[in-house]
């Protein structure tokens, strides 16, 4: 079993340095660089699963390619937020019509751009987003390149503890911001590996939880590479101990299969991302027949 690690799913992250992880799949661990590349190495086949944000999955099955989701976590509605400028004029989502927002565009940071301006009667073609790729966009701020920033993990707990930047919405408020594990059809996971990611992504969750202590201290050291790397690998941003336990204890780590109430929360996000334009056409959503019929899933 192929398991794409980028560093913005803990979840996976720390499952690829945990003791045992997947040893029923006899894992092999391909890192690589973020999110958005999670459909390409599916695609390819350099990968038989991945884990992301709620958006990239949608936008894979945008592109035709039959998106089978696995399992997914509990809302992590503490993992995102939009700082501006603690001296910026900007006091509300409302007032950031017209502004230049950094973000990583097609995660979840335009999902929760997009329901924020909505919440205020815009949409998202009424601010320009600005793509932060491997820019570091808290620089961009404070250097007033960009007027917001959309935050997460772990440079978002950092930005809480300065007294330059200061948030106007947080992740909860706005969206559930959940991680969904997925493959492609074309893959042909058979039940039994499906049932077996789902019981290895619980277990290895509720251990995270009972000590989340020794997985700040995994996370800290840095993943370390190895077969199939292409990432670069390691925390770049010089999280310590600390920080990431305050990371791993923000968010809940628990893990379940895909059930309908998951693909409806889906279709919600493709359907709003449609009436702002992000997509320009619209899709129905729907659970596996494999799943439904082997039970998988409430």
């Amino acid at each position: 079993m192929r398991i794409g690690v980028h560093p913005n799913n803990l979840h996976l992250r720390l499952a690829r340095l945990w003791p045992g992880a997947f040893a029923e799949l006899q894992p092999v661990f391909v890192s690589y660089a973020e999110g958005r590349d999670t459909a390409a190495l599916l695609e390819s086949g350099d990968i038989n699963l991945g884990g992301t944000g709620s958006t990239p999955p949608i936008e894979a099955d945008m592109r035709g390619l039959g998106v089978e989701y696995v399992a997914a976590s509990a809302p992590r509605p503490a993992n995102g937020a939009i700082f501006v400028r603690s001296d910026s004029p900007i006091g509300s989502v409302a007032e950031l019509k017209g502004r230049r927002i950094s973000l990583i565009d097609g995660s979840f940071h335009t999902y929760l751009l997009a329901r924020s301006l909505e919440g205020e009667g815009m949409s998202l073609p009424d601010v320009e987003r600005v793509e932060s790729g491997a820019r570091d966009a808290l620089a961009d701020l404070l250097e007033g390149r960009v007027d917001a920033w959309v935050a997460m993990s772990p440079r978002l707990e950092k930005a809480l503890e300065r007294d330059d930047v200061r948030p106007i919405v947080r992740c909860g408020a706005a969206i559930p911001n959940r991680s969904l594990f997925w493959t492609l059809e074309r893959n042909g996971l058979s039940a039994a590996e499906i049932r077996a990611i789902v019981s290895e992504l619980s277990r290895i969750g509720t251990e995270i939880a009972a000590d989340p202590r020794a997985a700040a201290r995994l996370l800290a050291s840095g993943d370390r590479g190895g077969s199939g790397d292409r990432s670069g690998s390691g925390d770049r941003g010089g999280t310590d101990i600390d920080a990431w336990e305050k990371v791993v204890r923000s968010r809940d780590f628990t893990v379940f299969p895909i059930d309908d109430a998951i693909i409806a929360e889906q279709q919600e996000e493709a359907d709003t991302l449609l009436r702002h334009g992000h997509f320009d056409k619209p899709i129905v959503l729907k659970r596996s027949e494999m799943t439904k019929e082997q039970g998988i899933g409430r």
